[in-house]
């Protein structure tokens, strides 16, 4: 039986799939079972809310009954009330979307919830965090883009640590802090630090051979800066 949200221990490493080989989609995710890794992000574009397209519901359904991992989307989307009982559908663990694309999302968070999947709320690095701050009682998790979204390889922006720092606390311990973009050896440490608990990795793992040595290496680095918080 899979493991719950709240089941996964701090810190998570969680693959960004928008990197990965999808040439060899399956092969990609049996390496990462081998290494070791329980949790896939899967960014969901739609060539509207971000200007780049990516896959949908359909690859992640085709790819559930291959995998016990926790399956966390991501939908960079802009009508994500009208898709969501297809990522329902499709065995998704956990669904986020942004509150830029939602601007008064109570009533999709509590649709997720209701559904027995774990609700989360992005914002993006110029999106001030007091936007979401009336909506946390009914998220999970609040995903906090660290780059802007719609593109794979960015540069980590550290001014977002801010909004980390201001969300761990304000938060109640239940509701996860996740963050994605730019994270590597030499960001995540510091976005543990800062409060972060789960992250979205891409080139940092995908770009290297060994994905178990990737995966142990951030681990240890977020281990680091979450004891020093």
């Amino acid at each position: 039986m899979k493991r719950t949200l709240l089941e996964h221990i701090s810190p998570v490493i969680a693959p960004s799939m928008l990197k990965c080989d999808f040439g060899a989609l399956n092969h990609e995710m049996e390496k990462l079972s081998a290494a070791g890794s329980d949790w896939l992000h899967w960014d969901v574009m739609d060539g509207h809310f971000v200007p780049n397209l990516s896959y949908g519901a359909m690859v992640i359904a085709g790819v559930r009954e291959r995998t016990n991992a926790y399956f966390d989307a991501h939908l960079m989307i802009s009508e994500p009330a009208t898709y969501l009982d297809d990522y329902l559908k499709a065995g998704c663990d956990a669904i986020t979307f942004h509150i830029e694309a939602v601007p008064e999302p109570t009533e999709l968070l509590r649709r997720i919830r209701s559904q027995h999947v774990a609700a989360g709320l992005a914002l993006n690095p110029g999106t001030p965090v007091e936007r979401i701050l009336p909506y946390v009682a009914d998220c999970d998790l609040v995903l906090v883009m660290s780059v802007e979204p719609g593109f794979g390889g960015q540069t980590f922006m550290p001014q977002v640590l801010d909004k980390v720092r201001t969300l761990r606390k304000v938060l109640p311990p239940t509701v996860r802090i996740s963050i994605d973009g730019g994270i590597s050896r030499s960001t995540i440490r510091e976005a543990a630090q800062a409060g972060a608990e789960i992250f979205v990795a891409g080139s940092a793992i995908f770009d290297e051979t060994e994905y178990a040595a990737a995966l142990t290496e951030l681990k240890a680095l977020a281990e680091i800066g979450g004891q020093s918080a």
